[in-house]
């Protein structure tokens, strides 16, 4: 990355409070032009929970005054409960985390140095709650860039997918037990700091048990969802993502939903900010987001918008990897989405495995099953990947061997694809609940898989996710699967297979009992979206700059990191378990003499055969030192089921120096909802 040390205009950094209408102190750490009081500027809000002076302090200082420096005001704001601010939180976007965020906006709007004008930004949470803001229409709202989210809380995102139990939402529910176990600053708070956490030990709650209350799509998940009414939303939008994030369908929905000025953009980027983006390339984002800020809240012309609606990075083949530091490819564009440019191309299923052209398949009653262990998705990555630790989709074949395949014939040409694949199944199943998970590959002359889109689909929420119903075993289905959207170019000389599975664990929690499908092939159908390449077009498309920045945070390394990716297969005991560990090692962030240290371990297990045996354990280790003054904290979690029930088991301790102050178990039974 180049470091930018000389800006148009000089900037002032402050941390202090924005006071709510209840008396409630938000913590705000804000960048401006020290002569903002006399020559006001547009502010740009980032508003999340995940700790504004420490665990995103490294990635903040090089965003927020780097915009200071070209004439805005960055504002980073912790969420109610969080960081260093008052409260506790409880849930995700809450109703009261959306009216604090129209508070703030009426704060900035009064500030001698602001403008009135607003833009917000955010990557993953700040990404929904930006969207979720919009839809309530405050004036001071006039443009939003909003990364690696959602517009359907149920659909996509990181709880389910296909009406499945996705293993991230065990992941994800760790992830903030931990960071709502976290303390407040003393240096900052003051002596107030003791009593703020303790009642954030005491009150934040297992998240994880609230989710699985809801296990089909009702008004909880409605909540915060801005499909439920596109029109809300008038201000204009950037949307943008990466292939190997989980988020990126949702860049295409609201593209195609939207009636506000909105423009597109994914790479090939894991859950990253893109001047930070892995896979490679990264891009300079910051640049690109100053030209929509400059559009919209500045007034100036950009020319932005008369670029293409959509950019995305068209990838070429690779070996399967679990991390890939650069993404072969080419930037392409489309000036509107849905694309003419894109027409489906109809490939038939046949009793030979094979994938033809659809005029060149025949019609018969053959069929096939496919019963499935629970060893098919030990390679699939994570549904939401950071690529760190290595946590992307490993080579196919391994999954293929407890899967229905059916495969092309080698291409004599490359074939590009843009889109969501879509896959229609007949199908029959011997069980009233059970999913189907389908994996789209590109099988290289070598013949190695790597995994290009998937999907998943609970049938019992085959024609809905709000009003899911058994299935009726042995009588067919028809029911049609999106996979998720890609760019991919499939090489001459290669192969294009689709693989069918009866489970994809851990990447999603199994159904309760063994299944059979029985597919009939010739009434199955993969489409593809095929986009012909336009050379001259994509020859004109202006390239990104590099990525770019302001100077770092003074930052100490004192213990190294560990980034671990295992599968242990035990045969003496028939048990199988993947562990991941991520330890972020020990480090001091110089600047306000805090050392942090965190390592977080989950393991994904089952005994052969036994599905009442699947596990998930997490377990997060994490610790805050200055001086004399030294917390910890050790959260761990539980997850099993049967045939009927979900079960929990969790544990959140807490330490002062040498002393225990806190200590909670929670043991909780839900029951399984056709899930």
């Amino acid at each position: 990355m180049r470091i930018v040390t000389d800006f148009p205009r000089r900037v002032q950094e402050e941390e202090t409070w924005i006071p709510l209408a209840d008396g409630t102190r938000l913590a705000a750490r804000i960048w401006r032009p020290v002569d903002a009081e006399h020559h006001p500027v547009p502010a740009i809000l980032e508003y999340l929970p995940y700790r504004k002076r420490d665990l995103t302090a490294e990635r903040d200082v090089q965003m927020h005054p780097y915009w200071a420096g070209h004439g805005y005001a960055g504002v980073r704001v912790d969420i109610r409960g969080t960081g260093d601010s008052d409260g506790v939180l409880t849930d995700e976007y809450l109703p009261q985390e959306l009216e604090d965020g129209l508070e703030i906006l009426a704060w900035l709007e009064d500030q001698p140095w602001c403008t009135g004008d607003v833009g917000m930004i955010g990557i993953s949470w700040g990404g929904f709650n930006g969207l979720q803001i919009a839809a309530l229409r405050p004036r001071q709202l006039k443009a939003v860039i909003t990364l690696c989210f959602t517009d359907d809380r149920y659909a996509d995102d990181i709880h389910h997918m296909g009406g499945c139990l996705l293993g991230d939402n065990l992941s994800w529910a760790s992830t903030m037990f931990d960071g709502n176990a976290c303390p407040p600053d003393p240096e900052l708070v003051g002596e107030r700091w003791r009593d703020m956490w303790l009642e954030r030990l005491d009150g934040s709650g297992l998240w994880l048990a609230q989710w699985l209350e809801h296990q089909r799509r009702d008004d909880y998940w409605k909540h915060g969802s801005v499909c439920e009414d596109y029109s809300a939303i008038q201000c204009p939008v950037y949307a943008v993502s990466g292939w190997a994030d989980g988020y990126c369908n949702a860049v295409f929905r609201v593209l195609e939903r939207l009636s506000v000025p909105r423009k597109g953009l994914v790479g090939p980027w894991a859950h990253k900010y893109p001047h930070l983006g892995v896979p490679g390339p990264a891009i300079g984002f910051l640049q690109e987001s100053l030209r929509w800020w400059d559009q919209w809240l500045k007034g100036q012309e950009t020319d932005i918008m008369e670029e293409p609606m959509v950019r995305v990075w068209m990838q070429e083949s690779v070996p399967p990897s679990a991390r890939y530091d650069e993404r072969p490819g080419r930037w392409v564009a489309e000036p509107e989405w849905p694309s003419p440019n894109i027409l489906p191309s109809s490939f038939r299923l046949t009793a030979g495995h094979d994938l033809l052209p659809e005029a060149d398949g025949q019609d018969d009653d053959t069929t096939l099953d496919i019963r499935s262990p629970l060893s098919v998705g030990l390679y699939a990555g994570k549904w939401c990947s950071y690529n760190a630790p290595p946590d992307l989709p490993h080579d196919q074949r391994d999954e293929d061997g407890g899967s229905l395949i059916f495969q092309t014939p080698r291409l004599d040409a490359p074939l590009e694809i843009f889109g969501a694949p879509i896959v229609e199944l007949e199908l029959s199943a011997d069980q009233p609940v059970a999913m189907v998970a389908l994996r789209l590959s590109d099988i290289a002359e070598d013949d190695k898989a790597t995994r290009v889109s998937y999907g998943l689909l609970n049938l019992t929420h085959r024609d809905s996710n709000e009003f899911p119903e058994p299935l009726e075993p042995g009588k067919c289905y028809r029911v049609r699967i999106p996979l998720k959207h890609i760019a991919q170019q499939f090489g001459t000389g290669h192969a294009i297979r689709l693989a069918i599975s009866t489970s994809y664990w851990p990447l999603a929690w199994p159904a309760p009992s063994p299944v059979r499908l029985t597919i009939l092939p010739s009434r199955c159908r993969l489409v593809l979206p095929v986009r012909a390449p336009r050379p001259a077009e994509e020859a004109a498309l202006p390239a990104f700059d590099e990525p770019e920045g302001a100077p770092p945070m003074a930052k100490t390394l004192l213990q190294p990191t560990q980034e671990t990716w295992q599968v242990i297969r035990d045969l003496a005991n028939d048990r199988t378990t993947l562990e991941v560990i991520n330890d972020e090692g020990r480090y001091r962030i110089d600047d306000i003499d805090l050392e942090i240290a965190a390592r977080v371990t989950e393991r994904y297990a089952y005994s052969y055969g036994n599905y009442d045996s699947v596990s998930g354990w997490t377990e997060w280790q994490r610790s805050f030192k200055r001086g004399d003054w030294e917390v910890h904290t050790l959260t761990r979690t539980l997850m099993t089921s049967d045939a009927e029930n979900f079960r929990i088991r969790a544990t959140l301790d807490a330490w002062e120096g040498d002393t225990r102050i806190f200590a909670r178990t929670w043991d909780e039974t839900i029951p399984r909802d056709l899930v």
